[in-house]
């Protein structure tokens, strides 16, 4: 398949979010359409001056996940403003870039 065929454009969508949110931003972006995401843990980071570790916390309640999703913007847009708002009252970061797939008809 050419890399340059129509349909292999899709957007990426990578979200670090405390682990008690996760729930709320899957619901999100299955209510928008979007069919698939991984999720995989944030071992630990640094922000605002702050360094975190996800073993300083034994509960478990402050850990970190990343989310990561590839899907068409029709699906992915509506899902971004509610995950914004979302993340007004988190710890979180999101980011959105242009990819181009090799398998389009799983996304």
């Amino acid at each position: 398949m050419p890399l340059t065929a129509s349909g292999n454009d899709k957007l990426r969508l990578e979200l670090i979010i405390e682990r008690p949110a996760l729930r709320r931003a899957e619901d999100l972006l299955r209510e928008a359409g979007v069919t698939g995401w991984t999720v995989v843990p944030a071992m630990s980071g640094f922000g605002g001056q702050t360094r975190w570790s996800r073993g300083t916390d034994l509960s478990g309640s402050t850990d970190m996940v990343v989310l990561i999703c590839i899907a068409d913007e029709d699906a992915l847009e509506p899902a971004l403003k509610r995950i914004l708002e979302l993340l007004d009252k988190r710890i979180g970061v999101v980011n959105v870039s242009d990819v181009r797939v090799l398998r389009p008809g799983l996304f």
